[in-house]
């Protein structure tokens, strides 16, 4: 069984309460009309969960009902892509798709907290991938100018290397020790955990960015190559910094919570 989880929509950006996708409950099911992109993993999924507007405006938090829909079931159609990281998503079109209100997840009306809460583990899991990631990129740059010559000396010798590759560890560092803080925090429970947890993002599409790019560049030409895996690390990593809200968006909420 494959899950999916349809929650983006072309106009609302990072903002999980702007949902323009409706569901009128009709006779005991629920009528979907609406259209989601960037489905990530649609295109392998079985079942699809999906927010959509049942009651208030646009942008109303409360109103935002969760369903779960078949994905091969009338009315749902898929145009699947490859993402830049090399796996696949889906825009997903829904045209009058019925769904039974079995399929409810939670309560009519009150799925913004549901959909918020499981976003932002979601979070602290990419943040996860993204530390896990940035720590093998900078250790085998650091391998690989112990080795590359240049002027008869490995490169890893010149200071001007040396300094950006400890800012490289910095970088690494500091995301590292925000992802402890913004995990234990939000087991915890902790006033302050959803803050943490955007401040925490925040950092980690700095520092991916950053670090990503030191690799490549390191490696030269061939860092961007299929044959060694600072590309595809580079690009999962370039992919994670806007997957449930950029830098921009991450700290913008940090300083309004």
């Amino acid at each position: 069984m494959h899950l999916a989880l349809g929650f983006t929509e072309p106009q609302s950006r990072f903002n999980l309460a702007d949902v323009t996708t409706e569901a009128k409950l009709k006779d005991g099911n629920y009528i979907v009309n609406g259209f989601k992109s960037v489905v990530m993993n649609g295109p392998n999924a079985n079942k699809i969960i999906i927010s959509t507007r049942t009651t208030g405006k646009q942008t109303d938090k409360d109103g935002i009902t969760l369903l779960i829909i078949d994905a091969n079931q009338e009315g749902v159609s898929l145009r699947n892509y490859s993402t830049v990281d090399g796996r696949r998503a889906s825009e997903l079109t829904l045209e009058n798709v019925k769904v039974s209100s079995n399929s409810l997840l939670g309560n009519e009306g009150q799925g913004f907290k549901l959909l918020e809460d499981a976003i932002d583990k979601a979070t602290l899991g990419i943040c996860a991938e993204a530390v896990g990631a940035m720590e093998v990129l900078y250790k085998i740059t650091v391998e690989y100018t112990k080795t590359r010559e240049q002027f008869g000396q490995p490169i890893g010798k010149f200071q001007v290397l040396q300094h950006r590759m400890v800012d490289m560890f910095m970088e690494y560092e500091q995301s590292k020790s925000l992802l402890y803080m913004a995990t234990i925090k939000n087991v915890e429970g902790s006033q302050d955990a959803k803050k943490s947890i955007s401040g925490l993002k925040y950092q980690v599409g700095k520092a991916a960015k950053f670090i990503g790019q030191q690799s490549v560049q390191l490696h030269g030409g061939m860092g961007v190559t299929d044959e060694l895996n600072v590309g595809h690390f580079f690009k999962r990593l370039t992919t994670i910094i806007s997957i449930f809200g950029n830098t921009d968006y991450h700290l913008k909420r940090y300083s309004q919570l």
